[in-house]
């Protein structure tokens, strides 16, 4: 069960690694945090990727998915560049069930995406909520996509 309904820090890294006793399963040698292992696997599935790139989307990512959580109702989206971290963090299963343990009630955050991209300005709607939630937003990865926008729908009960 949740023993957060709100994270008291903005720091998506410390946000992450304090899932460790969740998962402990998870660290290597290699990968001594849970920030490391995602990085590392956003590089192993983007070879064009500098680690500073990763690091920034992870970041957004992170933010994007705490606020969700967060902020339950609240019609929001990502556009494709921040939305390949976000496909990796869900991807990673067991991190993103503790994830979802920790701050979302212990239940299961949806995923469910429309098959066309809206474009409507959720993506830039979706950085300022970052920000009204207390999340440094990266502008520059948001306005990437801001004219594509999103194809994340709430329709889904608990989905982002």
């Amino acid at each position: 069960m949740s023993t957060a309904v709100q994270t008291r820090t903005r720091d998506p890294q410390i946000i992450l690694n304090a899932l460790a006793n969740r998962v402990p399963h998870l660290i290597t040698d290699t990968e001594p945090t849970l920030w490391d292992r995602e990085i590392a696997l956003l590089l192993r599935d983007n070879s064009v990727m500098t680690r500073d790139t990763a690091e920034r989307l992870l970041g957004q990512a992170i933010a994007y998915t705490i606020t969700a959580m967060e902020q339950k109702g609240v019609d929001m989206g990502v556009g494709y560049t921040v939305d390949v971290a976000v496909h990796a963090l869900i991807l990673d299963t067991p991190l993103y069930f503790a994830l979802c343990d920790e701050y979302n009630s212990g239940q299961y955050k949806h995923h469910a995406p429309l098959i066309q991209r809206r474009c409507d300005g959720t993506v830039k709607r979706t950085a300022d909520i970052l920000r009204d939630n207390g999340f440094a937003v990266d502008d520059e990865l948001w306005d990437m996509d801001a004219a594509e926008c999103s194809p994340c729908d709430n329709k889904v009960p608990d989905s982002h």
